[in-house]
């Protein structure tokens, strides 16, 4: 899980169904418990902590920077829009042009969805860029560079344009058939914030990812798959 650790920096690679921080219902099965359990070393009265740099949905998986002291994340977080963030994405269908940005406002109702607007003094301007890397006849497999950070961004942005990302439960009719929501966090680029030295992460591809586009290429054209990139 741990990728890289050294005294300003964490960097792990989370697990799908695990949440960042905890919530009012759920405090324990979460990234930020394990990791201050673990700077800790057990003992609760340690004065040792983390702190929560960004963040990932519980269904997605991939890579987390966490800071080690206050300083740290204030300057990860005021470098933030010049992080370079690649995403790996399984969607249904097929898109129309092998590579475009999708830009909107987005905004959050009430029910805590989120949704474009034309209202722009509402919503906040957002820009998802995506490569179609490889394409089954009923599934391709995206590389997202995330232009701007907002919330389910890349979720929206993708089911709004009529390619759902596999298995996504709440913006997608048939999320719940799937296992888990194939979008994967699988670079970060940023400055270390206390060296300045540019420092580049990179996880690979979840399995379940390969099964998907896999099993069902196979059962379309009884190819070998390729492996993912």
């Amino acid at each position: 899980m741990i990728l890289h650790e050294d005294q300003d920096i964490l960097v792990v690679d989370k697990p799908s169904g695990f949440l960042t921080m905890g919530t009012d219902t759920e405090k324990e099965r979460t990234v930020y418990f394990i990791l201050t359990d673990y700077v800790r070393k057990g003992y609760s009265k340690s004065r040792n902590r983390i702190f929560i740099v960004h963040r990932l949905d519980r269904d997605a998986s991939g890579l987390l920077i966490f800071a080690k002291s206050e300083e740290a994340k204030r300057r990860l977080q005021a470098q933030w829009p010049e992080t370079k963030k690649t995403y790996l994405a399984v969607v249904h269908g097929r898109p129309k042009k092998p590579a475009a940005t999708i830009s909107s406002y987005l905004m959050e109702n009430a029910a805590h969805r989120v949704y474009s607007t034309v209202d722009t003094q509402k919503g906040y301007l957002s820009h998802t860029a995506y490569q179609v890397v490889r394409q089954t006849k009923e599934l391709a497999l995206l590389e997202i560079d995330l232009l701007t950070g907002r919330k389910h961004q890349i979720r929206v942005h993708l089911a709004e344009s009529g390619h759902p990302i596999v298995g996504d439960r709440r913006y997608s009719k048939d999320g719940a058939t799937y296992k888990r929501l194939a979008l994967h966090a699988i670079t970060l680029s940023f400055k270390h914030p206390a060296s300045g030295k540019e420092m580049t992460f990179t996880t690979g591809a979840p399995d379940y990812f390969t099964k998907l586009l896999g099993r069902l290429e196979a059962k379309s054209d009884n190819r070998s798959p390729a492996p993912l990139p």
